[in-house]
């Protein structure tokens, strides 16, 4: 948590101080939700329960202030960020009337009421138009008649969208998106529907781009518009661009099925911010571009060669006080009393759906109808009143679900109904806003059994009007709600028709101290979640994603190359210097060990330009140069034979000096006990990666796959790193290190960093040092976790020094250092020393390390993105520095 908030004060300086750099407007208050009816969309958010005709109609003014024709410098005069929202659907709906004019309804609710709450910006809304309507006069006069609502209408004619809205979108992706799979009627799998879908992409894009202005937002939403972000960061790289799903999102096997995954798939990559209601949706689009794409995928994001996609999730909410509010007006008392009056002696069970697949209704009234079985005392005593919302009627499969539902309610009605009374009241319409209220607020048991849903905004409201009864939510786990409000709701498998008939049992009698908990958690959440943070998190994080992109652009482009001449300047001045020197893609050769498609050689060697160099310094007495390495030991002592240096091996858990003997400085990593089941996972890659091998190391195990076709070996590196931690790694105290052509595991916590304290303390101890380290070079091709190696050696601000001198003290098992740093303008480094890591011996403290910054050098070697100061871009550069510093050094004594 602390490391969480730390994060997030740094990630806020960052952003204040680019903005006082020229960086540009970074801090948004943001935009919209998403949908209350289905006139907006057909995500599964939106509820479309009550009618058009909404008790509150005010001016739709987004963000306060109307743009006009001079939108931008309205906008200059307001001072507020402009934002265009592109959905499938605008949030009116025209009427045409005589003499071209237009009649316009405004939908209020979900994605407009949260437009209507932001204050900081000036939104407009780009959408489908919802009428064909060919002639240019008429196109003409609409959009000039909903520019006064701020709309931007997309004309689509209806060949387009029977085969954009409804075949490719409706027949093909939002099937998917729910687990129910690609159709088989080859009809609607044919290329020709996936081309109209690219064409009303590109006309989206098209009313986007006339409209845009430096510095807007563009928030594109769901799956009708996949392709848009690429296409809009084609016309302008720079653009701000965010995508949110309002569906779920599959698990990669699903996914892949697709034909056009992969374009769909980079296409929404293009986005700066991806947004998705829960974790397990986000965690499904990160495992889908791993798997079908090969990409990299970042507790952040995606990475494609070095630009990160933010991946986050954003659960949405309602405007909670809207039905807060509603709840007290004349109307809906009115409609309470009645209400009350009806249902006075029976407990009502609430369902609110669209007459949908996903919704689950046939599974919910054939649990009811087992509650009714199991407990015959309630048959009388209580009602299920379900809310189907007719939804395209048109289509056969929907014609055959409400046959179906209509079927089940009739049998149930029949078996346990009676002259008076019927267990299920199903109506087949929607209700008006104020009579919905009114049913929430009256309702003892919401009952959701949605099969797959986004998020399902019905538990929300229907909590927002518990304030008094307080009733129950049961809920399905396969809503995106259940992530959000499972705390207080009864969380049920809508598959398991028992579960949720005793779900619905144990609700009804469920203590009213328990039932009043429940509620004030859910309560909680959905007053304090509303649609309008929702909205104004995703574009704030959509801001602040744009600018730390930049940053890391900047600081990728701008980090120095290391000023050799200073390095070797400074190097001559000092009289006691350490390098610390890698030696893979360091100091190792290039040469390729494969002959006629096999490996022959798996050891590296030594680079022969650099046999000189180093034995002139290695001679120097005023120098002291470790090679720290992952390599194993017989492996260095091979290479440098005959070099008056310290070799550490196994990432520094062996240490020795060419003219004496290994010993090791960290014993608690040398237990190997998990190496076997890593071990058989990389033998099985291994066999299907041509070229690729595996190093076994003492302490650690690397597959290597430097040698293969670099395409597919890092496919199945990605494949392989899921394996590993669905399997061994789980149960094992291990780190996994992806390299540019390896994966590597270690023990937890081993990395070069934490190595060199101790390697410091066995070369104090054994080397008589009249004076402290002033000097240190550090260079390498490091891996991510091994670059705290970098960090050690960096000056820290001054802390009251500890007196060691003349101290004596036991030390035992792993050793013991004492570091001390003082001097404001430096670092002073006292390392209690000892003889060996087994025995317990006394010791006095020596100064080791008196670094400043300037003469401190960390070098990475052919990385973009290290913690080093500086760069050298290829194992060549770090032989002309060693050569640059063996001219310096007196010549050699023969």
């Amino acid at each position: 948590m602390g490391r969480t908030l730390n994060e997030k004060e740094v990630k806020q300086f960052n952003l204040f101080h680019h903005q006082n750099n020229g960086g540009g407007r970074n801090e948004v208050d943001d935009v919209a939700d998403h949908y209350g009816g289905e006139m907006l969309y057909d995500g599964d958010n939106c509820v479309s329960t009550y009618e058009k005709d909404q008790p509150e109609c005010p001016e739709m003014n987004f963000g306060g202030t109307m743009w006009g024709e001079g939108g931008q410098e309205e906008d200059k005069q307001s001072g507020k960020q402009r934002l265009l929202v592109v959905a499938n659907r605008l949030p009116v709906s025209a009427t045409k009337m005589q003499n071209n004019e237009w009649k316009l309804e405004i939908s209020v609710g979900g994605l407009v009421s949260v437009l209507l709450g932001l204050k900081d910006f000036e939104a407009k809304w780009i959408g489908w138009a919802g009428v064909d309507v060919p002639d240019k006069a008429g196109q003409e006069s609409l959009t000039k008649a909903m520019a006064e609502k701020k709309c931007i209408p997309v004309f689509l004619d209806k060949e387009t969208v029977n085969q954009y809205y409804n075949g490719y979108c409706n027949k093909i992706l939002w099937p998917l998106l729910h687990y129910l799979g690609l159709p088989q009627d080859e009809t609607y799998t044919s290329e020709s529907h996936y081309d109209v879908y690219k064409r009303a992409n590109l006309l989206f894009a098209e009313a986007v781009t006339k409209h845009y202005k430096e510095g807007d937002i563009v928030w594109c939403h769901d799956y009708h518009l996949m392709l848009l972000p690429q296409y809009l960061k084609q016309y302008n790289s720079k653009m701000k661009v965010g995508w949110f799903l309002h569906t779920p999102f599959p698990s990669s096997e699903i996914q892949r099925t697709l034909p056009t995954r992969s374009e769909l798939l980079k296409s929404v990559l293009a986005a700066d911010i991806i947004g998705f209601h829960t974790y397990d949706y986000a965690r499904h689009f990160v495992s889908a571009c791993n798997r079908i794409l090969g990409l990299e995928g970042t507790p952040e994001g995606v990475e494609d060669r070095g630009k990160l996609t933010k991946v986050a999730t954003f659960p949405i909410g309602i405007d909670a006080n809207r039905f807060i509010r509603t709840l007290t007006l004349p109307k809906v008392q009115e409609y309470l009393t009645n209400l009350r009056e009806r249902f006075a002696e029976r407990k009502i069970i609430l369902g609110v759906d669209r007459l949908d697949m996903i919704k689950g209704i046939p599974q919910k009234i054939l649990a009811f109808e087992k509650f009714l079985e199991d407990n015959p005392d309630w048959s009388d005593k209580v009602v299920l009143l379900q809310i189907a919302v007719p939804t395209r009627t048109d289509v056969p499969e929907y014609q055959n679900l409400r046959r179906h539902v209509h079927e089940i309610v009739g049998r149930v009605n029949g078996r346990f109904g009676t002259l008076s009374s019927v267990p299920i009241i199903y109506l087949d319409r929607s209700l008006d806003f104020q009579a919905l209220c009114a049913l929430y607020s009256i309702t003892d048991i919401a009952l959701v059994t949605s099969l797959r849903d986004g998020m399902n905004l019905v538990s929300y409201e229907f909590v927002a009007c518990q304030a008094s009864k307080q009733g129950v939510l049961i809920l399905s786990e396969f809503a995106g709600a259940a992530q959000s409000l499972g705390a207080g709701a009864i969380l049920v498998n809508p598959w398991n028709i028992t579960d949720v008939s005793s779900a619905i049992a144990y609700t009804l009698n469920m203590p009213s101290e328990e039932r009043k908990m429940r509620h004030k958690l859910n309560f909680e959440h959905v007053t304090i979640h509303t649609a309008q943070e929702w909205a104004t998190m995703f574009v704030r994080e959509l801001n602040e994603t744009v600018v730390e992109a930049q940053l890391r652009t900047t600081q990728a482009w701008t980090q120095p190359l290391l000023p050799v001449n200073e390095a070797i300047e400074q190097f001559l001045q000092s009289d006691n210097r350490l390098l610390v020197l890698g030696f893979n893609a360091t100091l190792s050769s290039v040469e390729s060990p494969i002959e006629s498609g096999k490996i022959i050689d798996l050891g590296s060697t030594l680079n022969p330009n650099l046999q000189e160099p180093l034995r002139r310094i290695c001679s120097d007495r005023q120098t002291t140069i470790i090679v720290l390495s992952g390599s194993k030991r017989d492996v260095l002592d091979k290479v440098f034979d005959g070099y008056s240096m310290w070799l550490a091996a196994e990432n520094g858990i062996y240490l020795r000096h060419t003219s004496g003997s290994w010993r090791t400085t960290m014993p608690e990593f040398s237990g190997m006990e998990w190496v076997d089941s890593i071990k058989h996972v990389f033998d099985y890659f291994t066999k299907r990666t041509p070229h690729s091998f595996i190093e076994e190391r003492e302490t650690s195990l690397l597959w290597n796959y430097k040698y293969a076709d670099s395409k597919f070996a890092r496919l199945q590196a990605k494949d392989l790193l899921l394996h590993l931690w669905t399997g061994p790694v789980c149960s094992s105290s291990v780190d996994v290190y992806q390299g540019a052509q390896s994966v590597e595991v270690r023990a937890v916590g081993l990395t070069k960093g934490t190595a060199i304290d101790r390697i410091l303390t066995e070369i104090a101890y054994s080397t008589v040092m009249d004076k402290p380290i002033n000097y240190v070079l550090c260079i390498g091709h490091f891996l991510g976790k091994d670059e705290d190696l970098y960090s050690f050696f960096e000056p820290e601000p001054p802390v009251q020094p500890l007196e060691l001198s003349k101290s004596k003290a036991a030390v035992a098992g792993n050793g013991l250092k004492s570091s001390v740093k003082s001097d404001s303008a430096g670092a002073h480094c006292r390392i209690a020393t000892c003889s060996t890591v087994e025995s317990v011996v006394t010791y006095e403290s020596t100064t080791v390390l008196d670094i400043k910054r300037e003469n401190y050098f960390p070098c990475t070697v052919g990385r973009k993105h290290s913690r080093a100061r500086y760069v050298l871009e290829s194992s060549k550069d770090v032989v002309s520095l060693l050569e640059g510093l063996a001219e310096v050094l007196p010549p050699l004594c023969e």
